[in-house]
């Protein structure tokens, strides 16, 4: 027999540096779970991410188990990654911030291939620099 999903959860954690404080403590601790066997099965699989935030989404069921789905760390960590940043432009049409490469947006496509609404890596690529372009970055060949 299958297990009854009780609840399935969605929230955003910081990539190997999640804790049972906020936000998992507040998402998972009205349903009983062990957060401390969250918080190492998460950081175990984040670890590579350091810093990044990570989409989570968790399914709880009625036996008090969960099953763990990380997706990959959101888009704009991803550029202000490749591009040395520490924010986008506050003022985009006059401020640029940074460069990206295309070399650099094949990469980080390739990675988000998974999670992004494309069937081809040149259609991930153009979402992604549509992001860069509204962040304040230009794209360069």
């Amino acid at each position: 027999m299958a297990k009854q999903v009780t609840a399935t959860v969605r929230f955003h954690a910081k990539g190997g540096q999640a804790t049972a404080a906020p936000p998992v403590g507040t998402a998972l601790g009205k349903y009983g779970l062990n957060l401390g066997q969250f918080v190492q099965q998460f950081n175990e699989r984040t670890k590579g991410d350091l810093g990044m935030r990570i989409p989570v989404v968790v399914k709880v069921f009625g036996d008090r188990t969960f099953e763990l789905e990380t997706k990959t760390p959101h888009s704009v960590d991803l550029l202000k990654q490749a591009a040395s940043i520490v924010s986008g432009s506050g003022n985009v049409p006059r401020v640029k911030v940074g460069q990206i490469t295309a070399k650099q947006l094949d990469e980080i496509a390739t990675k988000k291939m998974k999670d992004l609404n494309a069937r081809s890596v040149g259609a991930a690529r153009n979402i992604l620099a549509g992001t860069a372009r509204s962040m304040g970055l230009d794209v360069v060949d």
